[in-house]
């Protein structure tokens, strides 16, 4: 679109850019401050199997609940283990690897491809919650495994998608591991470097609880390890992007855990800090599963979760219709349509996303959607129509500012109207605009002005309501989940100089919103008032 375009939402290298310092710089500015068993048969390599052991010497751990059982109070009740970060990094190609399956249910098994320099490495399996302020807790350990130099990549010519040819280097068998999720520490022999590797123990039902979904094809279209990502190539230039990017292969971004850090596990402490009872999953398990979300009480879209395919979204509206409340916590959600395809290891392993090159993808000529923008032409199906927001721009660093401090969301943070929290909108937003399909009623808690490349908007907080009971409320802002973990004055820099207040806002804020929908259908107690007349001049 050409709103698109003139806000400098580009398709090029510099927004990848942009993200990718936010992410970097706020996990190294301390994410995780608050702080913040199975066996393995490792194979391959003229490995044979090998035993690994419990955190405290002992075989084994409490076994996992089922997913309708499962008590995050008492999981969280366990000691954690504040040592799980990255803090030897070490070279670049010191140590790196990825898993061969992005989720698996409790007691499922799967594989770890790593290739390393050293000798010898370890794993180490936390997993991510609040654990007293840890935010971690070892739950598996293997023995020293034998470490391999794999193979450099490849470059698909078509595609330009980078692929790896390494072989399995473990199997891990995932028994005892509670559902949740995870970060498996590599840990290179002799100090020589540490990388994670993300996993979701994922929930085998929902009904009840609160979902909690790892924005997986996102942090895969940002990922730039072997040089490409869903915007640029090596030489920083758009026409080099990958059409199609796929799992096999590490992530680059913050020491190997992708977007999760930044994006997504300050919510998940919260959330496990609060007790609610919650499930878990990825984006591509909501996609493939259409029954995954039936009976939940919501589900939470975190902080950058903007690589979305129709089925996904098709089952998150299912959902809504449903009675299930829906929680956005950042902003550009649902706004590239993707499919989903298999790669060598197995299904829903490549993210396929054209673009603006669509007529060129060999699936659209095969009669799939096209896999542009969803608000974009052919079949255009903007956003808004299920988040009530729609994307506004790129890149802003703005106050946020509240409007509708009487709002139940607000209960207990004694703001007033025209309060301001410096930074909190950044770097994207979204903002209610009727110009697009927009569910009513819907009322706007926050407005805050921004300036987006030299043109005035505004940015919105909102939330409404529908006929199943439902709720969906959206932030409007991608820093909404970093700054749960804001502490200090800002001028540190950390956490984009986002200060205590803002910690303090979002995260009451954020109670108040996960209390109130793990209870059930928000709108039958809490039905939005629309003010969209009062907020904007005209409805």
């Amino acid at each position: 679109m050409e709103q698109e375009k003139t806000a400098g939402v580009g398709e090029g290298a510099g927004r990848r850019r942009f993200l990718a310092v936010a992410a970097t710089g706020a996990a190294a500015a301390g994410l995780g401050a608050l702080a913040g068993c199975a066996n393995v048969g490792a194979k391959g390599s003229g490995q044979g199997s090998e035993q690994g052991t419990g955190p405290e010497g002992t075989t084994g751990g409490r076994p996992a609940a089922a997913a309708r059982g499962f008590d995050v109070k008492a999981e969280n009740a366990r000691p954690g283990n504040a040592d799980w970060h990255v803090t030897k990094a070490g070279p670049a190609r010191a140590i790196e690897g990825f898993a061969d399956k992005v989720s698996v249910l409790p007691g499922e098994s799967f594989g770890l491809r790593v290739s390393t320099t050293a000798p010898r490495f370890t794993v180490s399996a936390y997993r991510m919650g609040w654990y007293g302020g840890a935010r971690a807790r070892l739950v598996w350990r293997s023995q020293a495994l034998t470490g391999v130099r794999q193979p450099e990549h490849t470059v698909d010519s078509e595609t330009r998608m980078v692929r790896t040819h390494w072989a399995r280097t473990a199997t891990v068998d995932t028994k005892d591991w509670p559902e949740g999720c995870y970060l498996l520490r590599l840990d290179a022999q002799g100090g020589e470097g540490q990388r994670f590797v993300p996993l979701t123990v994922r929930s085998a039902a929902t009904a009840g609880r609160t979902v909690v979904v790892n924005a997986v094809a996102t942090w895969q279209a940002y990922n730039r390890w072997g040089g490409y990502g869903s915007y640029d190539g090596p030489n920083g230039g758009y026409a080099t992007r990958s059409l199609a990017v796929t799992f096999d292969r590490p992530y680059e971004y913050d020491d190997g855990a992708g977007l999760f850090l930044v994006y997504e596990a300050p919510l998940i402490a919260l959330a496990e800090r609060l007790g609610i009872p919650l499930a878990y999953a990825t984006t591509t398990d909501v996609a493939r599963d259409k029954r995954l979300l039936e009976g939940a009480a919501a589900v939470l879209s975190l902080g950058h979760d903007e690589y979305w395919s129709p089925e996904q979204r098709a089952h998150f509206t299912a959902a809504r219709d449903a009675g299930t409340n829906i929680a956005v916590l950042g902003a550009n959600c649902c706004f590239r349509r993707i499919r989903l395809e298999a790669s060598d290891l197995g299904p829903d392993r490549t993210v396929v996303c054209y673009k603006s090159s669509y007529e060129q993808d060999p699936g659209f000529r095969r009669g799939h959607p096209a896999t542009v923008d969803f608000r974009s032409p052919p079949a255009a199906d903007p956003e808004s129509s299920l988040l009530g927001v729609i994307y506004d721009g790129y890149p802003v660093d703005a106050p946020y500012v509240v409007t509708n401090p009487g709002h139940w969301l607000f209960e207990g943070t004694g703001v007033k109207a025209g309060d301001g929290f410096a930074h909190l909108v950044g770097v994207e937003y979204d903002k209610v605009n009727t110009g697009f399909p927009t569910p009513r009623p819907i009322e706007i808690l926050a407005h805050s002005p921004v300036v987006c490349e030299g043109r005035p908007s505004h940015q919105d907080t909102a939330y409404y309501t529908v006929a199943s009971g439902a709720a969906v409320f959206a932030t409007g802002t991608m820093r909404w989940v970093e700054a749960l973990d804001a502490t200090g004055d800002g001028r540190s820099g950390a956490n984009h100089g986002l200060d205590a207040r803002a910690g303090a806002l979002t995260t009451r804020v954020t109670e108040n919103l996960l209390r109130l929908f793990a209870a059930g259908p928000a709108g039958r107690t809490h039905p939005a008032q629309d003010n969209v007349k009062a907020v904007y001049g005209h409805s």
